[in-house]
């Protein structure tokens, strides 16, 4: 089990921040288009208690992957910080069927394009949800290395946002 510590940053332009990391040195690596397929039982327990069950369908040209994560509750910290626990998985559809099986139906579907950056040790995903808007995450090994890259792309006066993409996004549903 590893901990997740992450800033989310909702900007403006993310061509703007592409523009920075490239002047600033750093490596991109890919873009991807993600399908994130969210899990709860019928009392919306995990929500409820923060915590999140995911299966994830990752395009990146033509390679398709499928991950299934489990993420904790926030801990107390200055960023988003969780505990995470994610496997591979070879197929999607037997996931799907297996959580069902055992009480976890399909609560929320949230669809991304992402532009994945490697800059000081950390991940830097830039973000297009054409519901939400664009956003930056910063995930790093600790809080310092995420507040010095985001004091390099020039982002310190933007609130860091705690909540997940499906939470902004039943919000935005209304659920």
């Amino acid at each position: 089990m590893c901990v997740e510590i992450e800033a989310k940053l909702k900007v403006e332009s993310l061509q703007e921040i592409a523009e920075k990391l490239t002047a600033l040195g750093a490596e991109f690596l890919h873009e991807q288009t993600q399908t994130d397929y969210y899990f709860d039982d019928e009392s919306a327990t995990l929500a409820r208690t923060d915590k999140c069950l995911r299966l994830r369908r990752q395009l990146t040209g033509r390679d398709e992957r499928t991950f299934l994560t489990y993420k904790g509750a926030k801990e107390e910290d200055e960023f988003k910080k969780r505990r995470e626990v994610e496997i591979e998985v070879t197929n999607a559809d037997s996931a799907e069927k297996l959580l069902s099986e055992i009480g976890y139906e399909r609560a929320l579907v949230v669809e991304k394009k992402r532009q994945l950056w490697r800059f000081r040790r950390c991940s830097v995903a830039l973000d297009e949800l054409p519901s939400l808007g664009n956003f930056v995450e910063i995930e790093g090994p600790d809080s310092q290395r995420i507040t010095d890259v985001q004091r390099e792309l020039g982002l310190t006066d933007l609130p860091h946002i705690p909540r997940s993409y499906a939470s902004l996004m039943a919000e935005k549903l209304g659920r």
